[in-house]
């Protein structure tokens, strides 16, 4: 078995690009997923190193002082970070031309030619879920013998192996924690909405819903949600309990946790009794009694996808979900004790001033305690980015160019009905009128002489003054948050500038 090093390169500065990342951009706050995917086949290759240079501040000339050492370097790629991994790919093989190098991710499965034309470096990709062709690749199999695999024979010519059928038995998978251990600083992985330090892991993939925008399900996933069994699942828990003491939540990074109800149900008893907080993805569409009885057995928060206040909108992206469903489930969960984290995409299909105002005004009624908001990404391979193309909606001749120089994602799509500054303003806009609105605030008394705040971001200084550890990262938190909206008005300005 050669030396295998499976890589997340060095990339924009605060870029979360791993290969646990569901969006590769750069946040409004400093933000890692940990890098799940590249962890699941490090797991199965003795003689292995996960090397995650962008939380661990690793640069270019650390990353190639650390690369020369291994004869097959597998790197996580992605559309907006392909030019740059192409790079380092470069700068690998210039210093050992001898280097084996591989690319992975939901990028190269849909689009392997174009991946193994971007770089003269690049020896193979993987295509679909790649943990069992990496490890073939690192027992230095004849790579034409390897099943879900592209790759360049001695002539320069592009070969297509056959599909690698999809993983049915998950548990067959080895369990991440012991490479996390091994090659991560947990302490460098930071979500805004969850506890510090955290740890993030699946307990399957794919899931059954249809959204037309969502990356994984539609590239590596599949829509078919393919499970450990709860007992694996609470095993690795009570494991990763045991030797990261210092945890103060897992989260469940599933697109969906909660499509299998009753095996979500069983995980949480069994969760129960080990005393863990924990979080996970869900979809805004259960009722309160499961609700409850996660509550009761440790769950904490819910990351939950409204996307869009406007019905037509979610119909046209087949979420699945009404605003009236969203509505009842946030109140349930209000009542409950459960605490939300609710994402948002603005630029939609098709989006308009008045969906704007109707998603800004949605998501002030539900009243979440924090939330995300986001420009619409379309990936290649997904349904969103084939009805862009039909439409005409990009923005770029370019329709791979999907963040700014900075990392920061940009206006990609627009309409006849709103331009690409249109959606891009409204972002920030969002931003102010949810945790910063006047309307926020009521009065008590009947000279209404007190003034009693309720908006987000009182909770969130509420709850920075009951923890010195969330007082300190709060703090730094709020002061990129308005360092990153200064930078995206700089790059509209930019923008603009050019176009003029």
């Amino acid at each position: 078995m050669s030396r295998t090093l499976y890589l997340s390169p060095p990339s924009f500065d605060g870029f979360d690009g791993g290969a646990g990342a569901r969006y590769q951009a750069r946040r409004e706050v400093t933000s890692y997923w940990y890098p799940t995917w590249l962890a699941q086949p490090a797991a199965l290759t003795p003689n292995s190193r996960l090397l995650d240079c962008p939380p661990h501040n690793i640069d270019v000339a650390k990353c190639l002082a650390i690369a020369k050492d291994y004869d097959h370097v597998i790197i996580n790629t992605s559309t907006p970070s392909l030019k740059n991994d192409c790079k380092v790919a470069e700068a690998i093989k210039q210093q050992r031309p001898d280097t084996k190098i591989g690319f992975v991710g939901a990028h190269t499965m849909v689009l392997p030619t174009e991946t193994l034309k971007a770089s003269w470096a690049i020896d193979w990709v993987g295509r679909k879920e790649f943990d069992y062709t990496c490890k073939e690749v690192a027992e230095d199999r004849d790579l034409s013998t390897i099943a879900g695999l592209s790759y360049k024979n001695k002539d320069g010519k592009i070969i297509h192996n056959p599909e690698r059928e999809m993983i049915a038995d998950m548990d067959q998978l080895p369990w991440v924690a012991d490479v996390y251990k091994r090659d991560l600083e947990i302490e460098k992985y930071f979500i805004g909405y969850l506890q510090h330090p955290y740890v993030s892991m699946y307990t399957g993939r794919g899931c059954p819903a249809q959204c037309s925008f969502c990356l994984w399900p539609q590239t590596i996933g599949g829509h078919k949600y393919r499970v450990r069994s709860p007992q694996n699942v609470a095993d690795e828990m009570a494991y990763m309990k045991k030797i990261f003491p210092q945890v103060r939540e897992f989260f469940f990074d599933d697109d969906t946790f909660t499509a299998n109800l009753p095996r979500a149900r069983e995980i949480a008893k069994k969760l129960g009794p080990l005393g863990v907080d924990w979080s996970c993805n869900s979809r805004a569409n259960l009722d309160y009694d499961t609700i409850k009885s996660f509550k009761d057995n440790g769950l904490r928060l819910f990351l939950v996808g409204y996307e869009s206040g406007n019905d037509e909108t979610l119909t046209r992206i087949k979420k699945g979900v009404t605003t009236d469903e969203m509505r009842k489930f946030t109140k349930d969960c209000h009542q409950a004790g459960v605490v939300i984290h609710g994402t948002f995409i603005l630029g939609l299909p098709v989006e308009t001033k008045k969906t704007i105002e109707q998603t800004i005004n949605f998501a002030k009624e539900l009243d979440v305690f924090s939330l995300q908001v986001s420009l619409a990404a379309p990936y290649p391979g997904t349904e969103l980015y084939e009805q862009a193309k039909l439409n005409g909606w990009f923005v770029k001749k370019d329709k791979t160019d999907l963040v700014e120089g900075d990392g920061f994602q940009q206006s990609t799509l627009e309409y006849p009905t709103a331009s690409k500054e249109e959606i891009f303003e409204s972002l920030e806009e969002f931003y102010h009128r949810y945790y910063f609105d006047k309307r926020s605030f009521h009065f008590l008394g009947k000279k209404r002489s007190l003034l009693i705040p309720r908006s987000p971001s009182w909770r969130i200084l509420k709850s920075m003054l009951q923890d010195k550890d969330v007082l300190v990262r709060r703090t730094r938190e709020g002061f990129e948050f308005f360092k990153s909206l200064k930078q995206r008005r700089n790059d509209l300005a930019s923008a603009k500038a050019t176009a003029a």
